[in-house]
């Protein structure tokens, strides 16, 4: 069984929310003006904060 680890690269993140507001299942969160996955393990690996973030500041880890 496989893993969605998703990983928010901080020095691309402008903390603009888009991932925080489409994520279906409430990964993310804005910290610190920065998006942080708090709830990582919860991803389902669905891609939507993928195709929202304009900087490409995240990725999904699939271990």
């Amino acid at each position: 069984m496989s893993t969605n680890t998703p990983i928010v690269d901080d020095t691309k993140c402008v903390g603009c929310e888009e991932c925080v507001e489409v994520c279906p299942e409430n990964v993310f969160v804005l910290k610190d003006g920065k998006s942080v996955p708090v709830n990582a393990d919860e991803c389902i690996g669905c891609g939507i904060c993928l195709d929202v973030c304009f900087t490409l500041a995240i990725a999904i880890e699939i271990i």
